[in-house]
């Protein structure tokens, strides 16, 4: 990778193409990474997120068949991401994603879907309060898949013994939890007081307001706060009706995502070279520095 290109390691879908969607076209992914790379950003993890197992199986399958048929794209996308579906059913931490198909890990379904993903998902994303979380996190560590922890309603001994099993990242911090928590006990005081967590944030200015997107920057270690989009297939493209698997979802003027007439958000409409911009405003980071954290230091954190 460039040393001035960008990464971004949650990417739902682009320019007007959903990844969840099940038939992904050799050109709809070539217009989606075409799109990333006009946007700063030549490389990138596509992310999944919860479905049925087999459901997972033939979109990696595919995603590896279209691969294969082009180098550029094959170069673009160097890993994926899996979101779900060990992830917290309840309502408020699940978010979009779909309750139906969570529950506790399972290192048979995971190797199916690897094998599916020619051993490319290099991030997983689960909710370690999850029966037997911490010896599939150690065993995927093993494997060399890194753990995020996600859309989790976590205590303090859950989210402790996940990091004692290698887990290392959270995902969108912030966002994936109920509107109302307790204002001092909640996980993500939690997730943001473990120093060995590199957390992930969006800076779109929606999920995470300016100000306190400031004080959580601060809250966490130099080198421990690093950035991404968690776009769909709305960003880099006009407002309307877009899908994020079998949802319908809605994208006004003001960019919001939603699923229509309710009120959680979705997925960003937000592009990496938007979300460095907020960055260097916000945050008053100079941009090579914003760039860093939405670039080199994501890739090298990944091990990409």
């Amino acid at each position: 990778m460039s040393s001035t290109g960008l990464f971004d390691m949650q990417v739902n879908g682009f320019a007007g193409v959903d990844f969840q969607r099940e038939g992904l076209t050799l050109s709809g992914l070539q217009r989606a990474a075409e799109g990333l790379a006009a946007a700063g950003c030549p490389r990138f993890f596509p992310t999944l997120i919860t479905d049925a197992i087999e459901s997972l199986e033939r979109k990696f399958a595919n995603f590896e068949m279209l691969r294969t048929q082009d180098e550029a794209l094959a170069r673009a996308i160097p890993g994926y991401h899996l979101e779900g579906p060990w992830l917290c059913p309840e309502e408020g931490y699940r978010g979009a994603h779909d309750a139906a198909f969570m529950g506790p890990p399972s290192l048979k379904d995971f190797q199916r879907l690897q094998k599916a993903a020619g051993g490319r998902i290099r991030l997983v994303t689960l909710a370690p309060e999850w029966p037997g979380s911490a010896g599939f996190i150690r065993e995927l560590r093993r494997q060399g898949t890194h753990v995020s922890l996600g859309h989790t309603s976590a205590g303090w001994a859950e989210i402790h013994d996940a990091v004692e099993a290698g887990a290392r990242f959270c995902t969108h911090l912030g966002n994936g939890v109920p509107a109302t928590l307790h204002r001092h006990d909640n996980v993500i005081q939690r997730l943001l007081s473990v120093d060995e967590l590199t957390a992930f944030f969006i800076p779109d200015g929606i999920h995470i307001p300016p100000g306190t997107l400031k004080n959580f920057f601060r809250a966490k270690p130099p080198g421990k706060a690093l950035f991404t989009t968690d776009c769909m297939a709305a960003a880099g493209a006009p407002p309307g009706r877009y899908t994020i698997g079998a949802s319908e979802l809605e994208v006004g003027d003001d960019r919001v995502v939603r699923k229509p007439g309710a009120n959680n958000f979705a997925g960003s409409a937000l592009t990496p070279q938007e979300g460095v911009a907020n960055l260097s405003r916000w945050l008053e980071l100079s941009e090579s520095e914003a760039r860093q954290l939405f670039g080199s230091a994501v890739a090298a954190a990944l091990g990409v």
